[in-house]
């Protein structure tokens, strides 16, 4: 005989959770549903980026978890400063066409649908293309409660100059 069990999800309400998003509680475990319309836009700070990039639903998750992230929009031109990630960055590209470099390397062109890894303490930037935006979701981990270190903005000259020679292939 199969035994089922069933499981009972409410809705709680709790000062704990941000504006506009929902706590699904199960037992003890507690999920946390931000809905689109209930997420902040704010404009990338002119300190950390050129152009205009626009970063939407910004969170950082609570102990054990150091996960940070982000929906970044980058319009064409706009490109972040210099920077790294005390763990490394993911970057999955939802849309458009951007450019990244790790200082001393080459600038590589990247697409919709790709997933870009930037290893821990890499200065690196990214961004779209002058003629095309580029929008992708950023995930980084803090460390001792940085998840980012910005350093000097990208000049005119790098961020025009050529792609490197060894792009990767397109699948």
């Amino acid at each position: 005989m199969m035994r089922s069990t069933a499981i009972v999800v409410a809705i709680a309400a709790t000062t704990a959770i941000p504006t506009g998003a929902m706590a699904l509680q199960e037992g003890q475990q507690t999920m946390t549903i931000t809905r689109r319309q209930g997420q902040q836009s704010i404009e990338g700070p002119a300190e950390n980026f050129t152009g205009k990039a626009t970063i939407t639903g910004m969170f950082a998750r609570e102990a054990p978890s150091r996960m940070t992230g982000a929906i970044v929009r980058f319009e064409p031109g706009a490109r972040t400063a210099w920077h790294s990630h005390p763990l490394g960055q993911t970057l999955i590209v939802t849309e458009g066409t951007g450019w990244t470099q790790i200082a001393g390397g080459g600038k590589y062109e990247f697409h919709e649908g790709d997933i870009l890894w930037c290893p821990a303490d890499k200065k690196h930037w990214h961004g779209a293309t002058p003629h095309q935006g580029m929008t992708h979701i950023a995930l980084q981990e803090s460390l001792d409660g940085t998840n980012v270190t910005w350093m000097e903005k990208v000049t005119d000259e790098e961020y025009l100059a050529d792609l490197a020679d060894d792009q990767p292939a397109a699948d």
